[in-house]
């Protein structure tokens, strides 16, 4: 009988939109009816008539994914079991607490931490186990579902029973959320003479009146400040308005800093600067990178669109779109893409092709050209590309599988128990390399590669199309040399596996702010700004028309 009602819903509505497509007589809307039709009849055989009992809302979450993947990887189908979790983190204003969470073999651990957040302050560190949140155990629990029930209304209380490396008895700890908007200036200051430099991570509230201020800051400290260095490397972006607001800092009131374009010709929005600028005459370069997105894009693009600034680094991520949410029916919704970011220069930064969810490069060649105000030649379709380009350094396999494996995470951990403190931050260095070799060697770490993975492909291959055994023995020898090659990966990138370690513990005593200045010491893109800010002639030609 429910069979019955649910198919005959599908024909209502098949009936309905054919009757809205008979008016309207667009062959798109036969299309869509003509779909909907084969879609329904197709879900009613399944349904009827396939072998085994199938689950009508596994199968559809799994079309409907299916379908919103051919589209870009921020649209997404929220069902009824998901809206709770959803709801916390876009309705209540997401995590109030100041902390991540992430499943490490069965436990789940609290991996980051912002400083004088809620968590901070209650006195959570990196590494602890939480056991039970709210009286509730986590075992079987994902780490989005804890991070979903940690998140919640500021003001309300939280309670945790954490195990802390080094201790045996669980530790309660009560957190009182907050409004928690993090530290998204960690750090603003003097890198050279009368230069400054102001770090953004983050487009979260009040991100305007914080770089604001810290241009205000560098100002004071520096009567005859000539140019200023803004970081928007690794900041995924966060609140557009924010975004206007830093624009604003630099331009003045009345400048078109982004419009948004969809399909609704309507719902169209042009968002300009209102205030007035803190400084619109100072040299600017802006830093950027790969892990650059949607408000930072728009920050950096804008700049550069107005001749504003140089823009130095790596190709930007490419997010220029913006996502709006609708109800769907039965507590289910879906965030969609509804319009484009296009900023001055009539460009849009989103990247127009995918694979599994990720940016693929569009050579330049293939994007469209636009101008400057100044007339310079900028691209679309991809991100944003700087002005003086560096090429980043590529963090070796190695490491990127002991971040993955949690094997730095781990050994960091054990280092840290106990201690208090490691030091002075413009001292610190971790040295010991022997003592991470061995807490390697009795690690379950398995370095497997894509290499491996074809080798394993090509003997079954071959075995399977009854190639001779003098082919099996050749494929043996070349796993035999990778394997050889790979042992030697560890000591060969010891310098870099060094330095993931020290920021690892750094980031655990002297949180987002130290982790800023510590990386300041060898940092290619500073230098780089530095040096087009000391070069009033570069500086001055680089944002000449080409």
């Amino acid at each position: 009988m429910k069979r019955r009602y649910l198919y005959g819903g599908v024909i209502a509505l098949v009936v309905a939109v054919g009757l809205g497509a008979t008016v309207i007589g667009n062959s798109r809307y036969f299309d869509i009816i003509k779909n909907l039709e084969i879609f329904g009849n197709l879900y009613k055989e399944l349904n009827t008539n396939y072998v085994d009992e199938v689950d009508p809302n596994k199968i559809m979450k799994v079309g409907i994914d299916a379908m919103l993947a051919t589209l870009d990887p921020f649209t997404n189908y929220f069902s009824e079991s998901q809206i709770e979790g959803w709801r916390f983190r876009n309705e209540e204003g997401g995590s109030s607490t100041g902390l991540k969470v992430k499943k490490i073999g069965e436990n789940l651990v609290i991996t980051s931490i912002i400083e004088l957040s809620p968590s901070h302050s209650a006195g959570l560190k990196v590494g602890d186990q939480i056991q039970m949140v709210n009286g509730e155990t986590t075992k079987q629990r994902s780490a989005q579902d804890v991070m979903d029930i940690i998140s919640g209304t500021p003001g309300s209380e939280l309670s945790l029973d954490i195990l802390r490396p080094g201790h045996t008895d669980l530790m309660n700890i009560k957190i009182t959320r907050g409004g928690m908007e993090g530290k998204n200036v960690p750090y603003s200051g003097i890198v050279a003479p009368d230069i400054g430099y102001i770090s953004l991570t983050t487009f979260t509230a009040d991100a305007g009146k914080n770089v604001g201020n810290a241009l205000r800051d560098l100002k004071t400290n520096s009567t005859n400040l000539k140019g200023v260095i803004l970081d928007l490397r690794g900041n995924g972006g966060g609140l557009l308005r924010e975004a206007i607001n830093v624009c604003n800092i630099f331009i003045p009131a009345g400048e078109t800093v982004v419009t948004t374009k969809g399909k609704v010709v309507e719902a169209d929005q042009e968002y300009k600067t209102q205030g007035e600028p803190v400084d619109d005459q100072i040299e600017l370069v802006i830093l950027i990178d790969e892990f650059s997105a949607s408000a930072s894009e728009i920050v950096s693009g804008v700049m550069q669109d107005l001749d504003r600034g140089v823009v130095v680094g790596q190709l930007s991520y490419g997010k220029g779109l913006v996502q709006n949410t609708f109800d769907i029916g039965y507590n289910a919704k879906i965030k969609l893409t509804t319009s484009k970011y296009y900023i001055p220069s009539g460009r849009c930064i989103q990247s127009v092709e995918y694979k599994s969810g990720e940016r693929v490069h569009i050579p330049d060649d293939k994007r469209a050209k636009f101008k400057t105000r100044a007339g310079r030649t900028v691209l679309d379709g991809g991100g944003v590309q700087p002005d003086e380009p560096l090429k980043a350094d590529d963090v070796p396999l190695i490491v990127k599988k002991l971040e993955e494996q949690d094997i730095i995470f781990n050994f960091v951990t054990q280092e840290c128990t106990g201690k208090d403190s490691i030091g002075a931050l413009e001292t610190f260095h971790f040295t010991d390399f022997a003592r991470f070799s061995a807490f390697l060697d009795k690690s379950n770490f398995k370095f497997e590669t894509e290499t491996d993975q074809m080798i394993k492909d090509l003997k079954e291959m071959a075995a399977k199309e009854s190639y001779s055994t003098e082919i099996a023995n050749e494929v043996d020898k070349l796993k035999a040399l990778v394997e050889k090659e790979k042992a030697t990966q560890v000591s060969k990138h010891e310098k870099e596996i060094l330095l993931a370690i020290e920021k690892e513990m750094l980031g655990r005593y002297y949180f987002e702010t130290g982790l800023v200045r510590h990386q300041l010491k060898n940092d290619p893109e500073l230098a780089l700004g530095i040096a087009i800010l000391n070069d009033p002639a570069r500086y001055a030609k680089i944002l000449q028309p080409n």
